[in-house]
């Protein structure tokens, strides 16, 4: 009884100190959307609007999570003449990053976007300007930046430097591709546009190898990108790739990144290769080292923190700092650039050095 009183207790005082965000949300049809209404019917935000202006996909929303009308606007201009939340978060097509960023700036209200930043330079370079002008926080949200294993690899070879400077890191970020995983048509109809998306698998997976790699090799720009594209199944894909390897090239380095919708079962993995050890995050909680001829399992310490919103809080407190965080702006700059220049190489078909 006693253990249950101060469990109680506990649950008690954190859930009063807990700070729970007022957001509103650009747009739905990312399907990434169902993991913010799902935090909202667990209580873990608060959503006081939501930007959407196709009203059947609005209804199909409000329908499922049980969500009035009053919170619903038809434009994210007009929701923030009425709303003024802690944060926005962007659930729309990446090529409408730009204009969430330029209707909330102005406002001093901070963004955080689904991955990655934008689908170009230009456009990337235009929302960091907003940014440092209005003094917003404006970051990109990833699966993998939750994962407790990344960040155990991270400490081991950036904190605890105990294995040795990185030789070389492979990232497998792919599933059996969108449509046959059963995506949303609102998400496949933009997921799969080289325009609304910046490319297919490249985009949709290659960025998330070219953010766990700059924040790995601490910031630092890669001399240069070269990759390989494939459209395996133009019937299902004509317009995109949907097969892509990128290699990043650094002075004591090399990045490989494989990103597909070609492959038989979801994978998300980080291995690092070391001077003197090999690294395997195999999944968000399995961590194996091996050094010589020994292989183990790693104890996993939890990440600092859990989910996007507590992050985002934390954020907007002022309580992070590290400029190359896996969701800070400076990085998420730095991997636009190498997808950019990825996609430059594989329709050129030659290697692109990038500029520091």
């Amino acid at each position: 009884m006693r253990l249950s009183f101060f469990f109680v207790m506990i649950v008690l005082t954190l859930s009063s100190t807990a700070q729970i965000l007022k957001v509103a949300v650009a747009g739905l049809n990312h399907d990434h959307a169902y993991g913010i209404m799902n935090q909202f019917k667990n209580g873990q935000v608060i959503i006081i609007g939501i930007a959407e202006p196709d009203k059947n996909l609005a209804d199909k929303y409000k329908k499922r999570f049980q969500l009035p009308d009053s919170i619903f606007f038809s434009s994210l201009d007009e929701l923030l003449k009425h709303k003024k939340p802690d944060a926005v978060l962007a659930y729309n097509a990446i090529v409408d990053h730009l204009s969430v960023v330029e209707a909330c700036a102005p406002k001093g209200i901070s963004v955080m976007v689904e991955k990655p930043l934008s689908t170009t330079v230009e456009d990337a370079d235009k929302m960091a300007a907003l940014a440092k002008k209005y003094n917003i926080k404006l970051l990109t949200n990833y699966e993998t930046t939750w994962y407790p294993t990344n960040h155990q690899v991270y400490s081991i070879v950036n904190s605890q430097n105990s294995i040795g400077s990185i030789r070389k890191m492979v990232v497998h970020s792919g599933h059996q591709g969108p449509k046959e995983i059963g995506c949303s048509p609102e998400f496949l109809s933009w997921l799969t546009d080289p325009v609304k998306n910046g490319g297919g698998a490249i985009i949709d997976f290659g960025c998330y190898g070219a953010n766990l790699m700059t924040w790995l090799m601490r910031g630092q720009v890669p001399i240069a990108v070269t990759a390989v594209t494939k459209r395996i199944k133009p019937d299902i894909y004509p317009k995109v790739d949907d097969d892509a390897t990128i290699l990043l090239e650094y002075p004591d380095a090399t990045g490989i990144i494989e990103a597909s919708w070609n492959w038989p079962y979801g994978i998300k993995d980080l291995e690092v290769f070391s001077q003197s050890a090999y690294l395997h995050a195999l999944n968000a909680n399995v961590l194996e080292e091996k050094q010589k001829d020994s292989l183990y399992k790693v104890n996993v310490n939890p990440a600092p923190y859990r989910d996007n919103l507590i992050y985002l809080a934390a954020a907007l407190k002022g309580e992070i700092n590290e400029t190359n965080d896996l969701s800070s702006l400076e990085n998420n700059l730095i991997v636009v650039r190498i997808l950019d220049a990825a996609r430059r190489s594989a329709r050129e078909g030659k290697r692109i050095e990038l500029k520091k």
